[in-house]
Order: C-alpha cells, then sequence, then structure tokens
C-alpha cells in the first residue's frame, strides 16, 4: 500500500489523525514550503460562542518560501496564555479536560523556537494519549507526492475535506451550537477520553 504524505499541523483536525490510524506508513514533510491559513499552525476548538482559530504567529521573513522544518514561533505577544485561557473557558466543563490538563500545559509555558518542534512534540503526545501507534517519520527531503497518498493540500480549515464522513460524539456546547464536525482532535480527546479511539478506526 502507498505510504501516505502529510503536513505537520497544530493540534490537527479528527481527519488528520483518522488518516493516520488508517495508514500503513506515514510521511509528514517537513521541507514543503509553508503556507499560511491552514492546520500548519492553526486548529479549531469548539468555544462557547461555536468555533474558535487558534492560531500560533511565525516569524514573517517570507513564510511562503520558507521551508516548514525552518519556519520560527514569534516570540511576541501572549500567544500561550490566550491558546491556554481558550482550551480552559472551552472545555473546563468537558468530561476529560481536568485528566488531561497536565500533560499538555507545559506546551503553553516553555518557549518553543521553531513551529515544527512545538507541533510534533504535540503529535506524539496525542497519539500517546489516544493510545494510537501509526509508523510516521519526518522527510529527508521534497515530497513531490508521487507514489503517495498525498492529503497536503486537501486537509485545510478553508474547504470540508471530502473523505471525512463525521460520526457524532459529545460536545460541551452542542446544545447552543449544535455538533460542530472535525475540529482540532483535542476536542475529541477532551469530551470522549479514552473512547476517542474508537472515532479514529
Amino acid at each position: 500500500m502507498q505510504p501516505t504524505l502529510l503536513s505537520s499541523t497544530y493540534l490537527g483536525p479528527v481527519s488528520y489523525y483518522q488518516k493516520m490510524v488508517a495508514a500503513p506508513h506515514v510521511v509528514i514533510d517537513q521541507h514543503e514550503h509553508f503556507i499560511k491559513q491552514t492546520y500548519r499552525n492553526r486548529c479549531l476548538i469548539a468555544a462557547p460562542d461555536g468555533v474558535q482559530a487558534l492560531t500560533v504567529p511565525i516569524v514573517r521573513n517570507d513564510p511562503s518560501h520558507t521551508a516548514m522544518r525552518d519556519i520560527q514561533i514569534s516570540p511576541h505577544g501572549n500567544w500561550q496564555h490566550l491558546h491556554w485561557h481558550a482550551f480552559v473557558t472551552a472545555y473546563d466543563g468537558s468530561p476529560y479536560f481536568e485528566y488531561y490538563a497536565d500533560d499538555f500545559r507545559p506546551f503553553y509555558e516553555r518557549p518553543f523556537k521553531f513551529l515544527l518542534d512545538f507541533n510534533e512534540g504535540l503529535r506524539l503526545l496525542l497519539c500517546e494519549l489516544l493510545d494510537i501507534q501509526p509508523s510516521v517519520q519526518l522527510s529527508e527531503a521534497y515530497q513531490s507526492g508521487s507514489g503517495t497518498s498525498d492529503f497536503r493540500s486537501s486537509l485545510t480549515p478553508k474547504q470540508p475535506d471530502p473523505d471525512f464522513l463525521p460520526r457524532r460524539y459529545y460536545q460541551v456546547f452542542a446544545q447552543r451550537n449544535g455538533f460542530l464536525p472535525n475540529l482540532s482532535v483535542v476536542d475529541l480527546l477532551f469530551n470522549m477520553g479514552p473512547e476517542s479511539v474508537l472515532w479514529l478506526r
């Protein structure tokens, strides 16, 4: 079977982790050019008033011509505190946020220089907490996409994933906002805990 080619993501959506679980082998392309307004530095969560986008700020030295592995996180602003406050506001009433909070909190307390390191640290943590063991490697060079199942362009917050069939699960604010599909996988984890893996397989 063909390997699956993915981009690095910041707390990627449920469909991203479904693809990871289903793939015989995953290559994360760390040499592709960074693309703005994508899951590479943005995640979507279910806030009290609906979908909220959280974006990791980056150093703006023409990022569209910079390899993902070289993208640096901007040291300015208070984004880590703001993101953590958003998670607490959105998920403090969820069944499992308190259970997992101490695992995620260090990522919002210590500085990170490179976006890829930040994303990869969170991905490894999520795989552990979700109890999934995908075969994943970082690319050694830019990937053309030939001979792979390439999802680098199709997984985007701007349009629905055509291959993703959402399955409902409990969400804290569903009575107010309705069910919000394909948010960051942390939405699934904080609401469903150990059962999350059932939604990924």
